[in-house]
This record gives structure tokens, sequence and C-alpha cells, in this order.
């Protein structure tokens, strides 16, 4: 008997099956054969349609719930939409199999060129695509690819340091100096031949020649180290202008866009310098007034009373907790510290760079301290050393060695 498989039908019918009663695949296959037989006349009968090959393998899945059994029946057909929606139609005629009522319903008739031809044209699609990007590129990706292995390639090695640098760095009246060999290949890839590299922390002496013939600008990154080689390069070298990528970012890594609007703002050299030194006076002050307002505190603050060492740890009261657990939850996210006395009053708050240092200056008269950060074998020490009673913070890496209690948020 020919067979033909599902790859190679034109159709395929698909039903559901619902049969009152338990029963198995043969049965349905022999109730279809059976039912439809002398139907639709000698060139429609199935089992005819399945020796010529032009209706292939009837499939039933059948499974069985409550008593009740429920399935689907798939049959590829080779034979014309009409013929095939026909043979479709026969099979709903039947209403037994066996010993039980039956309902069979065709769910839909899938013409399976369909599905074939929206596969070629989704992979046709697929492989244009790799086709135009992999294999074929237009002219302009061919020219820029040209021209910038070209202007990598005109990287050279100037003086006796052997400075990475463009080629036009003899023939141009103005230099651009950056810090390394990678800002250098940038700078050319984006057209910027008169360009040459610090290559390191000091100044070469190649550079301080050139920068008495020609006029330089210092093109740095957006961040502390660029100062610093603006502040070194100008020490030693007639540094004409100055110009820094933005914020965060690196001369190598700048688009043309960003190095031309860089280029365009350049400031010179001593206004620059100016601006470095404000800044850092800026930064100065603002360490040296927090110094101060500690050593104010110190100065101003009379000492409590020494309190007398603790041969325990000490059981916090339900107030003392109440109000640890208040200072603790407003502290949250400050980097800060209090310092309380034996009655829970405030001391004074420091930052918690300069806990230590506050604890071990007053030395005693410290009931409790509370602060933003973790418990570590450096503050429990310190704690110890002046009495301090309870040490409250938001984590801790130790447990206490017995006179100083600990108390994190999760205890409070």
């Amino acid at each position: 008997m020919a067979k033909i498989a599902q790859v190679s039908a034109k159709y395929i019918i698909h039903a559901d099956i619902s049969i009152d009663g338990v029963v198995d695949r043969p049965d349905v296959i022999g109730a279809i054969f059976g039912q439809t037989e002398g139907l639709l006349g000698s060139d429609l009968e199935l089992r005819e349609l399945q020796r010529s090959g032009r209706i292939g393998r009837i499939e039933v899945n059948i499974e069985t719930k409550g008593g009740k059994s429920y399935g689907t029946i798939i049959i590829p057909s080779s034979l014309d939409k009409a013929e095939t929606s026909i043979i479709a139609a026969s099979l709903e005629i039947i209403q037994r199999i066996g010993p039980c009522n039956a309902k069979i319903k065709i769910k839909n008739i899938e013409d399976v060129r369909v599905s074939k031809r929206q596969f070629v044209v989704d992979r046709a699609k697929e492989l244009l695509k790799n086709l135009i990007e992999a294999v074929m590129p237009d002219s302009q990706e061919l020219a820029d690819e040209v021209a910038y292995a070209v202007r990598v390639m005109e990287i050279t090695e100037y003086g006796k340091e052997r400075l990475p640098a463009g080629p036009a760095i003899d023939d141009s009246d103005e230099l651009i100096v950056v810090e390394g060999r990678a800002d250098v290949i940038n700078l050319l890839k984006h057209g910027f031949k008169n360009v040459i590299a610090v290559n390191g922390t000091s100044i070469p002496e190649t550079l301080i020649e050139l920068s008495k013939k020609k006029t330089m600008t210092a093109f740095v990154d957006g961040d502390r180290g660029g100062d610093l080689i603006i502040k070194e390069l100008g020490g030693v070298a007639e540094l004409d202008f100055v110009t820094k990528a933005p914020d965060g970012k690196e001369v190598e890594e700048l688009t043309k866009k960003e190095i031309h609007k860089a280029l365009r703002n350049r400031i010179a050299f001593e206004q620059a310098k100016t601006e470095i030194q404000v800044t850092e006076k800026e930064k100065e002050g603002r360490s040296v007034e927090r110094r101060a307002q500690t050593r104010n505190y110190k100065e101003r603050r009379p000492l409590p009373p020494r309190l007398t060492p603790p041969s325990k740890p000490k059981t916090p009261s339900a107030r003392e907790k109440e109000a640890f657990g208040a200072m603790l939850e407003d502290l949250i996210g400050t980097r800060g510290a209090y310092i309380l006395d034996q009655k829970l009053n405030i001391l004074g708050k420091v930052p918690l760079s300069e806990l230590q240092g506050t604890i071990k200056s007053l030395k005693s008269g410290i009931y409790a301290v509370v602060f933003d950060g973790v418990i570590d074998k450096d503050i429990l020490m310190t704690a110890e050393r002046a009495y301090v009673s309870f040490l409250v913070a938001m984590d801790s890496k130790v447990k206490s060695t017995g006179r100083v209690a600990m108390l994190t948020s999760d205890n409070l």
C-alpha cells in the first residue's frame, strides 16, 4: 500500500474527536474507513486513495479522562482543495465508534505550501541581510575602512624618546599634546596629524624643545589625572593652550564632533592654571574647615566625668534601645557618628572617618557611640580602651570581647 508523509502532502486535515466511553486508536481508524465506505463514490474511497498515495497515513492520538476519550485526528492529503474539503467533511458524519457515541469536529485544513512559502521568504530575507552586511559593503564603507587603515598606519615615533606621534610634527606650527598612544590613534583617525603623546608621567625633553618653537595645546582626559598632566607640562614646557575631554571621558574614546568642540573651546594655559588652583584651594578649604570644626568641638566641649569601666557588656534598657534606634535611623546615608554621654545627650557628631581619632582624644566620658557603618576590630578595640558601654551600628564584623555591648539594626 502506498503511503505519503506529511512533508510531501499539500494539505493536512486537523480534527478533534470526543467519545463517550473508552476506545483504542484502532477502533477510531476502523470507524473512519468503515463508516465512510461507499459514501463518496469510488473516486474518493479512502482505502483506494491510500493505496494510490493520495491520502497519507491517518494519525490518531487518544487519551482517556473520567471514562471518556478525547483526541485528535491528522490526515495528510495530496488531493486538490475541493476533494480534500469533501474528505474532511465526511469525517463529521461518524457518530459512533464501537459501542460508544462519538463526535468529530474538523478544526482546520492546513495548506502546507503556505507555511513552506513563509519559511522560504523569511530565510531569504535573512540571507540577503547577511549578504549585504558581510559580503557586499558599499563604496562608502570601503572608503572609510581604507582611510582609517591609512591614518592608523601614519602613526610614527618622534624624537629620542620615540614618542607616538602623527606624521606632521615637523611641518605644523601648532601641536596637540595628548597623554598616550591610544589618544594619538583616535585623533589620527579623525584627521589630526599634528598630534604627539607625552607617553608617561615625566615630560620628555623632546616636548620641552618643541614647545620653544611651536604653539602647543594640551588635550587631556576629563579627570584629575588630566589636571596633573597640565600642571606638570606647564611647569617645564612653554604651554600655550589647554583643553579637556568631557568629565569622566578619555580622549581615546571621543567622537569627531566631541574632539572639534573641545579644541574650539580651548583656553590659555594661564587661565587653566588659575582654575585648577582655585579648585584645589576650594577642596583644601573644605578639608581644613572640617578639621577645624572637629578641633573646636574638642576644645570647647568640657570633658564629661570619667565613667567606671564596665566589667561585662551592659543590657540596654527599653528607653536606650528606642533612643539608639531613632539615632541610627537618623544617621542612615550620612556616614556620620553620634557620641553620647550617660544621659544619652549627644556630645557631638563627627564624620565616620574621624570617629576613632575623636574617641582616642576624648579617652573617657563616652557612654555610647551610634554610627552609620560597620563595627570592625579597630573600632571595637578603640571603644574598649575608652570604656565605651555601647557601640551601635548598621552591622558588625566581630563579636564583643566582653566589655562593650554591640547593637546592630537587626537588634533594634
